[in-house]
């Protein structure tokens, strides 16, 4: 029997088998925004399916290559296109000749990545066929399933494994922290239907974007639902008579928080108060951004 491993992320190259039709490489681009880096999977064996080829570093590439060396990657899903995720894609694509699903490309014209470009949108990414929510990409031994789960960005997908009863969650739902949402590209409104929309499946493991498994996935997701509904009342309740600003926002919700996870937090407090502002729950003068003084409604 094959020795199944659900907890390791192993290093940075290295090929680990997870399940019967699993396996996952972790690209060597740890970081604050990507934990111990992104999670690329081999669905199959023999003839697979790659999701997520990753950030473009060519060791990553490389190693992934090699890895796989005698087997065939007929297909390639990628799950949304920030720049952990997706570039890697089109180098992998012409190694190998394999065909590209997925997402639709970002659309956006705005620069948003701030300092974090580990959020920034790939925009060299160029799917041969986009899926739509209940698409199916049929191989010799499984089949992947097109989830669309928009929030944490809006062209994001999640793709589940029937034959397992398993799903790739992306960057939507993971293990180790709760998602960045950053609009314009990200929207909390859609992130919380998505989460809810996952409450109906019936998966029993998710295999995230970054970090480990998830093994009971419909009370994580209702315990991230309660989290983030915890959040906007916080908020909320930090707004006061007069109402307040974002950076003030963030430093009584986290008052230790650091430097480096200083714009994510205030990114986050944003989302939140877009959506509560389009709830009609807050209200600010003109369109919601960083800037503004928001007050309740």
């Amino acid at each position: 029997m094959i020795p199944f491993d659900f907890s390791s992320s192993g290093a940075p190259g290295e090929l680990i088998r997870l399940s019967p039709l699993v396996r996952r490489m972790v690209a060597g681009n740890a970081g604050p925004m990507t934990f111990t880096g992104t999670c690329t999977y081999i669905i199959g064996s023999g003839e697979v399916t790659v999701i997520d080829p990753g950030p473009n570093r060519p060791e990553h590439i490389a190693a992934l290559l090699g890895a796989l060396g005698g087997e065939t990657i007929k297909n390639i899903l990628v799950t949304h296109t920030h720049k952990d995720h997706s570039p890697a894609t089109k180098i992998l694509k012409a190694a190998t000749g394999a065909k590209i699903f997925g997402c639709p490309p970002y659309e956006g014209t705005g620069s948003w990545q701030f300092s974090m470009g580990d959020v920034a949108n790939d925009r060299e990414y160029a799917p041969d066929i986009i899926l739509r929510d209940g698409e199916t990409v049929i191989s010799k031994h499984f089949s992947l399933v097109c989830v669309e789960t928009p929030g944490h960005a809006r062209n994001h997908l999640a793709y589940a494994l029937p034959e397992e009863n398993a799903l790739f969650s992306g960057d939507h739902v993971m293990a180790w922290s709760t998602s960045i949402v950053v609009p314009p590209d990200g929207a909390m409104g859609a992130y919380m239907s998505s989460l809810l929309r996952l409450l109906e499946r019936k998966e029993e493991i998710y295999w995230p974007g970054h970090g480990g498994p998830i093994r009971q996935p419909r009370a994580f997701v209702r315990a991230l639902i309660a989290h983030r509904r915890a959040r906007e009342k916080s908020i909320l309740a930090k707004l006061g008579p007069s109402g307040s600003t974002i950076p003030a926002i963030v430093e009584q919700l986290y008052p230790d928080l650091s430097e480096e996870l200083a714009p994510a937090a205030r990114l986050t407090v944003y989302a939140h108060l877009e959506d509560l502002t389009e709830r009609g729950l807050a209200q600010c003068d003109g369109a919601p951004s960083l800037s503004r003084r928001y007050e309740r409604a």
